[in-house]
């Protein structure tokens, strides 16, 4: 019998969902890709998953871009010189900007789930300030890179 209750104890941990996980992205003055900007800029988490936006450098806030961000996903919206934690629950791209440094290029792409997300093509379409649209650009070449 008890051979019996520990096979089903073993068997139900194979069965228990996976951890979700946590990635970070800073919100830097000055970092790899230059002045104001996410780093990373773009962020490939699995549904479930939590990105940490952490605002290494003051004077920066998070939010989503209208039109960046799957049908049935909440928008976010977090403090100036605030960390902001969201959780991923709905599948797609989400393009997020800092509003202060947005016609500086600050943004960037969290793709929640398969790398084909849905409203990529919606995202890709959306009208940005011409640095914002830059910086997406280069995002989106890194995005096809890992297809």
């Amino acid at each position: 019998r008890a051979v019996l209750i520990a096979a089903a104890t073993l068997a139900g941990i194979g069965l228990a969902p996976a951890a979700a996980a946590n990635f970070d992205v800073q919100l830097l003055n000055k970092g790899d890709a230059g002045a104001m900007v996410f780093q990373p800029a773009l962020s490939h988490v699995a549904v479930g998953d939590t990105v940490t936006f952490k605002a290494v450098d003051k004077g920066h806030n998070v939010e989503t871009i209208p039109g960046m961000l799957p049908e049935g996903a909440q928008p976010s919206k977090g403090e100036n010189s605030k960390d902001l934690v969201v959780t991923f629950t709905v599948p797609g791209a989400y393009g997020f900007k800092c509003a202060p440094h947005y016609a500086m290029g600050m943004v960037g792409l969290v793709v929640v789930g398969d790398l084909a997300a849905g409203n990529l093509d919606a995202v890709k379409a959306v009208q940005l300030p011409s640095k914002a649209h830059e910086r997406f650009e280069t995002i989106f070449a890194d995005l096809a890179k890992l297809k």
